[in-house]
């Protein structure tokens, strides 16, 4: 019985380890009040790390139905790290430049 448990034991952590392995982190610079991509493509689980370099502050958010979320005041040369965790199509915007626009579709 003990070589059972200890054998689903090891399992469920091996599955645990290969999710964790499996996710990624995408870079998406803020320059000249512009995101580097206008659109991405993920996984769930994956993260999108927004760099602010602009010598200007940023608001990153989405007010997508179900994906909302705002990193708050970005100041130049900070950097904030967003995870996805479902599925969907998420726009992103900066609340201080509403020309800055990136759309991530996670799958």
């Amino acid at each position: 019985m003990f070589r059972k448990i200890l054998g689903i034991a090891a399992a469920t952590a091996c599955l645990s380890l290969t999710s964790l392995a499996h996710a990624a982190e995408v870079v998406i610079d803020q320059h000249n009040k512009e995101f580097s991509e206008n659109s991405i493509t993920i996984k769930v689980g994956d993260s999108v790390r927004f760099v602010n370099k602009d010598d200007i502050v940023h608001d990153v958010h989405s007010m997508s139905e179900g994906h909302e979320f705002d990193l708050g005041v970005q100041k130049p040369g900070s950097e904030t790290t967003y995870t996805f965790d479902k599925p969907g199509k998420v726009n992103v915007r900066c609340a201080i430049h509403p020309k800055m626009k990136l759309d991530v579709t996670v799958e």
